[in-house]
């Protein structure tokens, strides 16, 4: 039967939309609290939506009853301080499962491709029913930033590069790329992530932000993303290692940061 699916995806697994003007919205992403929680990077979220309207990060399927990440909760005291951020993540009118603000440190390139993972959004989802992606919406003028997608972890003629501008909305099927962000800036990086539903409202939420399946992907030095290569490599190598010394079989780093 299979799922279904947002046709402005299919070609390329992801799509950049019109910009938003932020000029007049409140930084209310700076109001908010923050918690841990695994991720790429050195991050901290502030849950916006949850399993149970309660304030964690963790995938729906790790509660009881589990469930796919769908019909989240909407988290009471965190929007009565950002209403603005709620209504952005309800405008396609999808069903919204998670819905967090990502604050992410500025780190190197290296980083970025070392911290590269798959999401699990679909875990638990029925055939039949609306498959599973994520909208990432820039609050915070990164223009230098990119967001990295890979299609194969290890590939880098793979890789696509959006750059992350205030007011950046994209759309990605995150359980099709290895994905992470490459923050250059001095300051936190601020972004509102959002999983939706896809379904026809989705479609008419990208077709009204004029969805390009195509986007320019910024060019980067050959040798640095070899130097990023050999460093990601290392890494994996070196944590091997650590976790061989200690008798534990190392996970998979996809299924770390869900």
């Amino acid at each position: 039967m299979g799922f279904l699916t947002s046709a402005a995806l299919h070609e390329t697994g992801y799509v950049v939309l019109d910009r938003h003007d932020q000029s007049s919205d409140p930084a209310e992403w700076l109001d908010l609290t923050y918690i841990g929680w695994r991720s790429s990077g050195i991050t901290r979220f502030a849950p916006l939506a949850s399993y149970a309207g309660d304030l964690e990060c963790n995938g729906f399927w790790n509660h009881t009853p589990p469930r796919t990440d769908k019909d989240g909760v909407w988290i009471a005291d965190q929007v009565a301080k950002a209403p603005t951020l709620q209504q952005r993540a309800l405008e396609p009118g999808a069903n919204v499962g998670r819905c967090r603000v990502i604050e992410l440190q500025p780190n190197t390139y290296a980083d970025a491709i070392y911290n590269l993972h798959q999401d699990d959004n679909n875990r638990l989802n029925t055939e039949g029913s609306g498959w599973i992606v994520r909208g990432w919406f820039n609050l915070t003028d990164d223009a230098d930033s990119l967001l990295i997608l890979r299609s194969d972890r290890f590939d880098p003629a793979t890789e696509v590069r959006l750059p992350l501008h205030g007011g950046s909305r994209i759309i990605v099927d995150t359980q099709r790329f290895w994905h992470a962000v490459w923050h250059r800036g001095t300051t936190p990086r601020y972004s509102l992530i959002t999983s939706w539903t896809s379904g026809p409202e989705l479609d008419a939420y990208i077709a009204a932000g004029n969805g390009e399946a195509n986007p320019a992907s910024v060019d980067l030095p050959a040798d640095l993303v070899a130097e990023a290569q050999t460093e990601l490599h290392r890494r994996i190598e070196e944590r091997r290692q650590a976790f061989e010394a200690q008798g534990i079989v190392m996970e998979p780093v996809e299924s770390l940061y869900n």
